[in-house]
């Protein structure tokens, strides 16, 4: 799991309340006040500290079970070491911006590793699951890094990244137990309303070769 903030950290509760064995968590954040509305596995006496190691603390007292493997560092930063990932079954993302989603999407390529992704700002969220089949830079070609469509730039409600981080998680455990597949298909939902809507994915070329 790279990324635990708003949407990591319902996704990795769930996760490993589920029964998952073992969770990498990467990140190279503190936790900070602004944070805690969302980020619910910290509270006001984590602040200032590391965000993985926080996170891994309050795991431990929920799922005491699952191995948690803290690593304090930024995907696709100058001297990454991509083997803390090695052997992962999928690569979860909880990143906030472009640059950071590719670069995590480039991991998980390198993992051979399905990208179970989401994002949210304001009211409104994504999650989707791509793969080979249909990858990031094909659903979301040369998109642009806006410092305003991020949860620091524009905000976030905190129900936004529970219902997405619960779907990240629910899209994750699928994978791993083969209860069903969810690649193919983006789920987009309005907090407001709690109403969800599902795209197809585009297919690209090379999943027809």
């Amino acid at each position: 799991m790279v990324g635990v903030g708003g949407l990591g950290c319902p996704a990795a509760l769930y996760l490993a309340s589920s029964g998952v064995g073992r969770l990498t968590l990467i990140d190279d954040d503190a936790v900070a006040v602004s944070n805690l509305h969302r980020q619910i596995l910290f509270g006001p006496d984590d602040v200032g500290s590391p965000k993985v190691e926080a996170a891994a603390r309050a795991l431990g007292r929920v799922a005491p079970w699952c191995e948690v493997a803290s690593v304090r560092a930024r995907v696709g930063a100058d001297g990454f070491d991509a083997s803390v990932a090695a052997g992962v079954d999928a690569v979860v993302d909880g990143t906030d911006g472009w640059p950071s989603r590719r670069a995590v999407a480039a991991l998980a390529s390198s993992l051979d590793a399905p990208l179970v992704w989401g994002a949210a700002v304001g009211w409104f969220g994504q999650a989707a699951v791509f793969s080979d089949a249909s990858d990031l830079e094909l659903v979301f070609p040369g998109e642009a890094d806006d410092p305003l469509a991020t949860c620091e730039g524009q905000g976030v409600a905190a129900v936004t990244t529970a219902l997405v981080g619960a779907q990240m998680a629910a899209n994750a455990v699928a994978l791993l137990t083969g209860a069903g597949d969810p690649s193919g298909r983006l789920h987009s939902v309005d907090a407001r309303t709690g109403r969800w809507r599902e795209t197809a994915l585009p297919v690209g070329d090379h999943a027809q070769r």
